[in-house]
């Protein structure tokens, strides 16, 4: 059963919204110099002010931001001007979206020991996205597309 890309990508860009704004309002808080409030686990101010927050200075929910951006402007690339390719490169990118949050619960829960509500949402919508690439790239094999360099293919409504 062929999958239905416009919905995909469509999803990809709800998901992708959700976890830019996450990760962008983790960042701002970074750069205010202020811990985001955790409502339900105490964990969010050992997390967001570890050494394991930062990569040589940056922000690592700044990362994130830019990882999340760039999945949503891919996905209106591939709604507006109706190319495959596309999403092939969304469902790329989420696999090392997926790698980093790993990582990063790894780092929460065995390293730091403490949970980061923000981060643990940020690790739901990455492994979402994820999963949604898995679905993208097994189609793409399944319809024999080369992917990236797919060109000029018409989504169906």
């Amino acid at each position: 059963m062929a999958l239905n890309h416009k919905r995909l990508a469509i999803t990809f860009l709800i998901i992708s919204f959700l976890g830019f704004l996450d990760a962008t309002y983790l960042a701002v808080e970074h750069y205010r110099g202020v811990t985001p409030p955790c409502t339900i686990v105490a964990g969010c101010e050992k997390v967001t002010t570890s050494r394991y927050a930062t990569i040589f200075g940056v922000p690592v929910a700044l990362l994130g931001s830019i990882y999340y951006l760039t999945i949503f402007l891919l996905s209106v690339l591939v709604l507006e001007r109706k190319k495959e390719r596309f999403l092939f490169w969304v469902g790329y990118l989420s696999g090392i979206g997926f790698l980093a949050a790993l990582w990063f619960l790894f780092l929460q829960v065995l390293v730091i020991r403490a949970i980061c509500l923000y981060c643990v949402f940020s690790a739901l919508t990455s492994t979402t996205l994820f999963v949604l690439g898995i679905l993208v790239l097994k189609s793409k094999r399944d319809s024999g597309l080369d992917g990236p360099s797919t060109t000029n293919r018409i989504l169906a409504p």
